[in-house]
């Protein structure tokens, strides 16, 4: 067999576009310049800086992590107007977004008309909006100008330039001010965010900072439930107790217009109240996704239906996948920032919620990562997980009865279709999972080093006793990715499981043609264990959808078993972490004695 010749469909532009000018997308411009490669910065708004731009001070992401600091805002924004590497839009969306790694054509629309930028891979760093306050009608929020989110302090702190900062009702002194955490958030009945945004606690620290480096005789009273200052934060968190802040552990039931803050003590265990002349509720962050494309008349946990950010010329949709929450979807445990869409990747608060210092670190890696497409691509090769396959699918049309399963099953919208219906292949945005391989029902897709073919010649390959030798054998497909490396270790530490299976590796579960199961009964296998990663909203798969895609299309074998007068149990599948080692020999175990108890195939012997 000759070895794959690469996509003939390489990439040959070498920029980065960068979707938001806020810390995120200004770092992840920067970055990209300083490895010699070009970056251009498409912003919605009249200026760079993003919400950093409207904060006073930040808190201290370095040493001595005692004092708030300047928000070095200014200083990225003039490293980016001075570097010849970076193009910026202001005032200006993305139109139209089409192409593929190495290839992509952006149209920018900005007041002049549209600008069509090329560029090889795309950073979304579209930050995130406030959760609105109007929504927490417990805090009365908007009946009183004393009651403020965290976003209104800042711009009240701006005012007062380190001064004292005044009520915005009469302009008087703040003497006492509250801080409540956790405001709309944490939520479990439903109504407002379920999740922390990590940032708030730091943050209210901060903001109580302004008020007792001014004027150390002003109260400053944070009610929290749990304070999640992790790592260095710590010191920060220490040096505000050294200031005279007060930190409460409690549960804020309401606010009173007056400003008076109910709440239960947790420590005491015992409802209480405090009269501030300011208030300040630290609401959580909303992320700038875009459309939902699974639910896309779906409103944004603001109540605000989104408008599209990448108009992404796909099939599939217009914006990037969503997962929990609204956030971005990017695979949580082996490929922070990357999307499901092959090229595109999301940083900062777009992808999860988190801080300056984190959002900084986060654009660092994706636009090392945009760098990696752009390179893949000029090779012709395929990117992550898979970097350096030089395969891409083939598809023989003659064959084809357009289903469409292949196009709708692809995790990474790199299938799209003709004007009659027929499949066309965008190999560079291919992943190489197989996944539309596994898909097609009358197997005509296929890649140059994998296909149902050479699979199903390798389960055909085995040796099947016959039913006289009173033998199962058992068929085990494992994800190349965790259940085989499983099974590796699990070897290497001597662990032993039943002689009877045989293991085949595929790329992905997702891969699994449904052909492979039947001719394996058909031919005397006993029994048939798919092994694949764990999916759901907290997927470990590495090609995202792959396994939940096989799940569902062999639930749909217990039919073709029940037809062949076959127990359903002959086939199975289970979810498989890398770290499994130690309980796969127990699986295969329990599932040789399942085969054991039902006995073996009456199919052998008649293949």
């Amino acid at each position: 067999m000759l070895a794959p010749a690469g996509n003939p469909e390489a990439g040959k532009n070498r920029r980065i576009l960068v979707v938001g000018g806020g810390i995120s997308g200004l770092t992840a411009a920067i970055e990209t310049a300083n490895t010699g490669y070009a970056a251009v910065i498409v912003e919605k708004s009249a200026r760079l800086g993003g919400w950093a731009a409207e904060l006073h001070r930040r808190v201290p992401a370095r040493e001595p992590f005692r004092d708030p600091v300047d928000t070095g805002v200014a200083a990225l924004v003039d490293e980016v107007a001075k570097n010849p590497l970076i193009t910026v839009h202001l005032n200006a969306t993305l139109a139209k977004t089409s192409g593929a790694p190495g290839r992509f054509v952006a149209m920018v629309a900005t007041a002049d008309g549209e600008i069509a930028e090329e560029v090889g891979a795309i950073v979304q760093a579209t930050g995130f909006t406030p959760y609105d306050a109007t929504r927490l009608t417990e805090f009365s929020y908007g009946k009183s100008p004393n009651i403020v989110d965290q976003a209104g302090l800042e711009a009240l702190a701006r005012k007062a330039d380190g001064a004292g900062i005044r009520r915005p009702s009469d302009g008087g002194e703040a003497k006492t001010v509250v801080f409540v955490q956790c405001a709309g958030q944490r939520d479990d009945s439903g109504k407002h965010l379920s999740y922390c945004s990590g940032f708030c606690c730091a943050t209210s620290i901060k903001q109580a900072m302004y008020f007792k480096d001014a004027n150390p005789a002003v109260a400053t009273v944070v009610i929290y439930t749990d304070l999640r200052v992790p790592g260095n934060g710590e010191d920060f968190y220490r040096s505000a107790q050294s200031k005279g802040v007060t930190f409460t552990k409690g549960k804020v039931s309401s606010v009173e217009p007056d400003g008076t803050v109910r709440f239960k003590d947790l420590i005491l265990d015992e409802d209480t109240a405090i009269k501030a002349d300011l208030v300040v509720l630290a609401t959580g962050q909303v992320p700038n996704s875009g459309v939902d494309i699974d639910q896309p008349d779906a409103g944004n946990a603001n109540g605000a239906k989104p408008i599209s950010i990448l108009n992404l010329d796909y099939r599939q949709g217009k914006d990037l996948p969503q997962l929990r929450h609204g956030f971005s979807d990017s695979h949580f445990i082996c490929f922070p920032y990357e999307t499901r869409r092959t090229g595109i990747y999301t940083a900062g608060p777009v992808r999860r919620p988190m801080d300056i210092a984190q959002a900084t670190e986060d654009a660092t890696g994706a636009a090392l990562k945009a760098i990696q497409a752009v390179e893949n691509a000029q090779l012709g090769r395929a990117a992550h997980p898979r970097s350096g396959d030089l395969s891409f699918p083939i598809v023989r049309l003659d064959g084809c009865t357009q289903c469409k399963r292949c196009t709708v099953e692809c995790p990474f919208g790199a299938i799209d279709e003709d004007a009659k219906g027929y499949p066309i292949f965008n190999e560079s945005r291919c992943r190489r999972c197989g996944t539309c391989m596994g898909a097609c029902p009358v197997r005509v897709i296929s890649f140059e080093n994998y296909s149902v073919d050479s699979v199903g010649a390798q389960i055909k390959a085995v040796e099947i006793p016959d039913e006289s030798e009173g033998k199962p054998r058992i068929l085990i497909l494992a994800c190349e990715n965790d259940a085989y490396p499983a099974l590796d270790m699990a070897a290497a530490q001597r662990l032993s499981y039943s002689a009877f299976v045989r293991v085949v590796p595929v790329r992905c579960l997702g891969s699994v043609n449904a052909s492979w199961i039947t001719d394996a009964i058909n031919g005397g296998y006993d029994g048939v264990m798919m092994m694949g990663c764990k999916h759901g909203d907290d997927y470990q798969c590495h090609f995202v959808k792959g396994s939940e895609l096989a799940a569902y299309r062999m639930s749909k074998v217990d039919d073709t078993l029940k037809q062949m007068s076959l127990e359903t149990e002959r086939v199975a599948s289970y979810e498989v972490a890398i770290t499994d080692i130690e309980r796969l020999p127990k699986l295969i175990d329990e599932y040789a004695k399942t085969i054991e108890r039902i006995g073996l195939s009456p199919m052998k012997g008649f293949a």
